[in-house]
């Protein structure tokens, strides 16, 4: 068996195992033992999917001019889903801390989301291909937002919760997109039409806003009933 088969092979497998684990965690109670497990899947699934489809599509992409374009959105696709992924559990782990945050890894992640989603821009407007520059701004969004938060301290109680889920989502829009450009044809669709891959992006952000609004709403300090004493009336 070929590398490329075995690396084919493997994203399939695992992108199928991602998509699959992909919703559990969105309806299973928040910190659960099944939402934790499934969710771990998931960034399994993710590391597995990014990895080997960043190989597949470079190796596309040194084929020809013919192909770059589209070798390139698939490129975008893995890095986002797979960083997107990393920054989900990443948070977690420094949910503690009090101050920014600097580690090598955790900015060099989101600077190559931003990085990327830059390149992606500019290379779409270049060829005129809306897929690349429209969905660009996921990646741009992300990547920026992503290195915001790692470089301040902390602003609210909860700021891990919210990125945890602005992250998860993130992925979750790149892995639904790829599968939705990818299969689009065997339904008799153009994989490249806005409302195919702008789609997911559409959902999930409005689906995320009104989820963090729910949040801010459930974490806000409740007000505290104050009893106050009245001094008896003397005569």
């Amino acid at each position: 068996m070929s590398f490329y088969v075995l690396a084919r092979t493997l994203h399939i497998a695992a992108g199928v195992i991602g998509f699959a684990a992909l919703w559990l965690p969105l309806v299973a109670r928040k910190g659960g033992s099944l939402h934790k497990r499934v969710g771990w899947v998931y960034v399994a699934a993710m590391a597995v999917v990014s990895i080997t489809g960043f190989l597949l599509s470079g190796w596309r992409f040194l084929q020809g001019p013919e192909v770059r374009s589209a070798a390139l959105f698939f490129i975008y696709i893995s890095v986002l889903s797979g960083t997107s992924a990393s920054m989900g559990v990443r948070v977690l782990r420094t949910r503690a801390r009090t101050t920014a945050n600097r580690n090598p890894y955790d900015l060099g992640m989101s600077a190559l989301t931003l990085g990327l989603g830059l390149f992606t821009a500019a290379w779409g407007l270049a060829v005129s291909m809306p897929l690349l520059w429209g969905f660009s701004l996921v990646g741009i969004i992300l990547g920026a937002s992503s290195l915001r938060y790692w470089l301040r301290p902390p602003q609210t109680r909860m700021h891990w919760w919210f990125q945890h889920m602005g992250a998860m989502v993130g992925s979750g829009i790149a892995t639904l997109t790829a599968v939705l450009v990818v299969n689009a044809r065997h339904l008799g669709i153009d994989g490249m039409q806005l409302a195919v891959f702008l789609g997911p992006t559409v959902v999930g952000v409005t689906g995320l806003k009104l989820w963090e609004r729910y949040y801010q709403k459930k974490f806000a300090p409740k007000a505290r009933a104050t009893t106050v004493a009245t001094a008896p009336a003397t005569p």
